[in-house]
């Protein structure tokens, strides 16, 4: 029996994701990474919808899946819930672990403003 890395992200994610959810006072703060960008959704489980969102694709960001567009991205992620009118959220780390891009994207968004 082989299982990769891939597959056992997703089951910590799983297993996460049974302890917490999302709801209209406290939207969940939830966090991609690929190989090649940063991406970051504030949701709302209860009613299905994304508030806001952040990735490298805009432009005020730039490109690259490096510690420094997570900060950037947690920057406008924080700028965006905020304009939403969402100040604290649930963080959703996605199964990884909370070191590098995670902690980087975490704490960019706490300076900003998110409480969680």
């Amino acid at each position: 029996m082989n299982i990769n890395r891939k597959e056992i992200r997703r089951r910590i994610h799983t297993r996460i994701r049974k302890k917490i959810s999302g709801t209209d006072v406290r939207p969940r703060l939830a966090i991609h990474f690929s190989n090649k960008n940063v991406y970051a959704q504030v949701i709302d489980d209860a009613k299905g919808l994304t508030l806001a969102c952040a990735s490298t694709h805009d432009e005020t960001v730039g490109r690259g899946a490096t510690v420094a567009s997570a900060v950037k991205t947690g920057k406008l992620i924080a700028e965006r819930a905020k304009a939403a009118g969402v100040s604290n959220v649930v963080f959703d780390r996605g199964g990884h672990i909370y070191h590098g891009k995670v902690k980087a994207l975490a704490e960019a968004a706490r300076e900003a403003g998110l409480q969680f």
